[in-house]
């Protein structure tokens, strides 16, 4: 599968691949945060989606952030204020959790990266008004975009965007499930370079490439088992594609994810009849929704316990940014949901860089004997 090259240097270097695609096609990059963030209207207006994922360091971040504040946001305002971020053209702040709220604050003050929009998001979704305050946000985030790169949005060029973006949803989600019922076809550090990738890839070419990576794994379907003890991921970013590695060294086959930089960046599907921007707020608000979010008491905690019988998996591993309020609130409930229906779980802090390659490998060879006995 010479495709899944691509999604590996694209995953890697991403900074680099925008400034290409910036330089050849003139093509505007707007950067975002959290995947709430509506990337269709990004699209339809003709600019690039950027994922901001932090490259790591921290040094320039210290003068402005606490020493609690988790990786992903520390690693991004030091990008940023090191000039790393200077091919952005516009950068969006969903309202999600306190510290990403308040690096919106920080980033409008001291970092010059375009325009700024802040796309204040309903917090409970659950209930009968938050589907029409989601519509008057998403068409005032649209106007935002429209004086941001000074262009019109047409409506096509809208439904056009939201049918692109569908179909990169469904073979994401075919990809996923040939991952889940054949792991030998393709790994979980694969899985997580091409999801990575999608978020910052000239999506265009990305319907091509999934498209052609889909077929690829569908002509795979004769090939043998993979031995070993199946297991759900859970938790928020996960830059660390190691990991997966140290998973499947250990002995785990990982069938499945809710990772906001996995499973939970494209589930759910677009309308295309009626208002169409009605239609992709709908999705962000019935999508399964992150720890930042309240959509139910038991939500989360039935969505995991889905992934894990759908998958067949006997376990499950939760990775946590360290210093991640919201995911950290989350997981006594979703550790007692799992306990109930007789599922081990296992929480793992994690940051930029593992602190201790040994320890989390020794910790999942631990766990995953405990899944055998």
């Amino acid at each position: 599968m010479k495709n899944l090259a691509l999604f590996h240097e694209i995953a890697k270097n991403p900074y680099d691949y925008a400034k290409k695609v910036k330089k050849e096609s003139g093509r505007k990059v707007v950067g975002y945060f959290c995947s709430y963030t509506p990337e269709e209207i990004i699209d339809a207006a003709g600019a690039l989606p950027f994922r901001i994922f932090g490259r790591g360091g921290d040094s320039l971040a210290d003068a402005h952030l606490q020493a609690y504040s988790c990786s992903l946001v520390r690693g991004a305002l030091h990008d940023a204020l090191s000039g790393g971020l200077d091919f952005l053209d516009g950068v969006v702040f969903p309202h999600t959790c306190d510290s990403i709220q308040r690096l919106s604050d920080i980033w409008r003050i001291n970092v010059k990266t375009g325009f700024h929009i802040d796309a204040v998001l309903p917090v409970k979704l659950d209930t009968k008004s938050s589907g029409e305050y989601m519509a008057d946000v998403l068409k005032k985030f649209l106007r935002d975009i429209e004086n941001g790169l000074g262009v019109k949005i047409a409506e096509n060029d809208l439904k056009s965007s939201v049918m692109k973006y569908n179909r990169i949803r469904s073979y994401l989600g075919k990809i996923y499930r040939i991952r889940r019922e054949n792991p030998s076809l393709i790994g979980s550090r694969d899985l997580h370079a091409i999801v990575r990738a999608s978020m910052v890839m000239e999506r265009d070419l990305l319907v091509e490439e999934l498209a052609a990576l889909a077929g690829s794994l569908n002509d795979g379907k004769a090939a043998g088992k993979t031995a070993g003890k199946k297991v759900v991921l859970a938790g928020g970013v996960c830059n660390l594609p190691d990991i997966f590695s140290i998973i499947e060294d250990s002995g785990g086959i990982v069938v499945g994810d809710d990772f906001c930089t996995g499973s939970r960046y494209f589930e759910g599907e677009i309308g295309i009849n009626g208002d169409i921007v009605e239609s992709i707020a709908k999705r962000y608000k019935d999508r399964i929704n992150c720890p930042a979010k309240h959509s139910g008491l038991l939500t989360r905690g039935e969505h995991i316990l889905k992934l894990a019988r759908e998958s067949g998996a006997k376990g499950v591993i939760f990775l946590f940014l360290k210093f991640c309020d919201p995911h950290s609130f989350d997981y006594p409930y979703l550790k007692d949901m799992l306990n109930r229906e007789g599922i081990p779980s296992m929480l793992f802090e994690i940051e930029e860089q593992l602190p201790s390659e040994g320890q989390f490998k020794t910790r999942c060879e631990a766990f995953l004997e405990m899944l055998e006995a």
